[in-house]
């Protein structure tokens, strides 16, 4: 077993004191976004009181770290990367590719000389990126398309003629592909139509905005990004609220963004991200649309099981909430290699090669060699580890 230290993501919309409180640090004054508990060559962990990161301790023997049946499946690499979002301000617009669409993007970018770090590279790696998300506090996000009717009873409440010829489409079409033509129209218009679109609707949201939560959220995304037309395709999207404990999956296309709150976060070991809106980053509309998925109400919200899993389809990853509590030892089966968060109280987590100490805020790494698992004590546990049943 192997305390990590984790580095942390200074970006833009994180909140200034989640992480801190939650590692028990004094603030740094700036925002810090996402703790990352993993092996992504961009940011690994470190093991503790060492100078080898995590992704070095796997190369150095990754069927020892890995096990047999996460090394044929993925590779010499973790397949997952946990982390903890910290949103203070609404994230991007955003959603991620699946297999086919990383890997064909990823080798069309090299064959073009785009670098990696380029601003405008949109496939950092050929991996798909599916994710989820469990709430610590409560989150505010958007995540996926609501459907049509829900959309149509929300534009005609705010009675914005701007939106007329948007919602003549959908109305004809009240389905994914009606979605697929709206969302387009909107988003590849002519920059001075997008902006009236939004100053439109704007002021029919600051009217309505006591009545109406979607004229609440626009009047907020449009004091955050100004006349970008993510603002309007907002109400597009399922608004959703996950309270602590509860978790969404979002799978590959799933356009998405988190708004505010904190919580676990585990996806595949990926940094393919195409946005859409809500961003001075690179937009990429082509690219995007060829990616989402516009199938209404396809974002899962889960709870855990009577093992405390979250079900989620995902091979490359699985999530657990583990209470542990009354002196009683919570046994976990070896399945490969596994990071453990714990998020509160005090934990004893033991392998057969020896145990570690976890408070809040603490993780630690057990690779595949290190079998049977034990916790004990008093605390919450997250526990990642492959998809692999």
């Amino acid at each position: 077993m192997q305390l990590l230290d984790n580095p942390i993501q200074p970006y833009a919309w994180g909140s200034h004191t989640a992480i801190p409180e939650l590692l028990g640090v004094e603030p740094s004054g700036k925002p810090q976004a996402e703790l990352w508990m993993g092996a992504h060559p961009a940011a690994p962990s470190r093991i503790r009181g060492t100078s080898t990161s995590l992704l070095e301790l796997i190369a150095a023997d990754p069927a020892g770290e890995l096990g047999a049946a996460c090394l044929a499946e993925f590779g010499p690499s973790l397949p997952f990367l946990m982390k903890v979002l910290a949103a203070g301000d609404p994230l991007s617009l955003q959603a991620h590719p699946d297999p086919v669409q990383a890997k064909d993007g990823y080798e069309r970018e090299n064959a073009d000389g785009i670098p990696l770090d380029a601003p405008h590279r949109n496939y950092k790696d050929p991996s798909a990126k599916p994710e989820m998300i469990c709430a610590l506090t409560p989150i505010e996000a958007l995540m996926g398309f609501r459907p049509p009717a829900e959309t149509l009873a929300v534009a005609d409440a705010l009675g914005v003629a701007a939106l007329d010829p948007l919602l003549a489409v959908l109305r004809e079409q009240p389905d994914g592909e009606g979605l697929r033509a709206v969302f387009t129209l909107l988003m590849t218009a002519p920059a001075d139509q997008q902006r009236a679109v939004v100053a439109a609707v704007l002021d029919a949201c600051r009217v309505r905005q006591d009545e109406l939560e979607t004229a609440r959220l626009v009047v907020r995304l449009a004091e955050r990004y100004p006349g970008d037309p993510g603002v309007v395709a907002a109400i597009l999207l399922d608004h959703v609220h996950l309270a602590p404990g509860e978790a969404a999956y979002l799978p590959p296309g799933n356009l998405h963004a988190y708004l505010e709150g904190v919580g676990v976060e585990l996806l595949a070991n990926s940094d393919n991200v195409l946005r859409g809106g809500l961003t001075t980053k690179h937009v990429d509309l082509p690219e995007l649309l060829r990616v989402l998925d516009f199938t209404p109400g396809s974002t899962r919200i889960l709870t855990v099981d009577a093992d405390g899993d979250f079900d989620t389809p995902a091979p490359q990853f699985r999530l657990a909430r583990l209470e542990v509590a009354g002196g009683t030892e919570i046994t976990l089966a070896p399945e490969g290699p596994q990071i453990l968060l714990c998020v509160e109280g005090n934990v004893v987590a033991r392998s057969e090669l020896g145990k570690v100490g976890l408070t809040r805020g603490h993780s630690a790494y057990a690779g595949a060699r290190e079998g049977v698992v034990s916790l004990a004590g008093e605390g919450t546990v997250f526990r990642a580890t492959s998809g692999l049943r």
